[in-house]
């Protein structure tokens, strides 16, 4: 699939609720984990690939951030973030607006709900990074980019791919 860019009218629409998982949303979903991670990042929301419905992808390998970390693969309908407590500001960027990051504020830790690909309802409860990852993701779903996120726009910069890759989250 092809990862829509900044200025494509598609990234500032909301995308609408899927009543029902299928077999088509189920090679939608799977062709997305593909592209996510061969762009690589580590989440992918629907409308990144001219998907207009809410739909998201996400995978941490195992010790991306500690090196006891799990590995984490999660496909979301529908999600939605039910509770949200503490404030990190942290660096993101995304596959969206590529070679460029910024200091962005979100929950520490959330509680999210959403479907899964058996139409089966899931809570999920998350900190850190996996929390962070689901935030973007549902902002992508509202039509939010994480540049509308950032407090202080002098944090924006540009990264060039080997900066990006060895120094930054990179969050989609």
């Amino acid at each position: 699939m092809d990862i829509v860019l900044e200025g494509d009218p598609r990234l500032r629409q909301k995308a609408m609720k899927i009543r029902q998982v299928d077999d088509s949303l189920r090679r939608i979903a799977e062709n997305m984990h593909e592209t996510m991670l061969d762009a690589p990042g580590v989440g992918l929301a629907g409308p990144q690939v001219g998907v207009m419905r809410r739909i998201a992808v996400v995978h941490l390998p195992a010790g991306y951030v500690d090196e006891d970390d799990p590995d984490i693969t999660l496909t979301l309908i529908n999600p939605e973030i039910v509770k949200g407590h503490g404030r990190v500001v942290a660096q993101e960027g995304c596959l969206s607006i590529p070679h460029w990051v910024g200091m962005v504020p979100r929950f520490e830790t959330i509680t999210a709900k959403a479907m899964d690909l058996n139409n089966r309802h899931v809570r999920i409860k998350a900190e850190g990074m996996l929390a962070r990852v689901i935030q973007h993701e549902v902002d992508h779903l509202d039509g939010i980019l994480f540049v509308d996120r950032v407090e202080d726009k002098s944090t924006l910069f540009e990264v060039d791919d080997e900066t990006a890759e060895d120094d930054f989250a990179v969050v989609d």
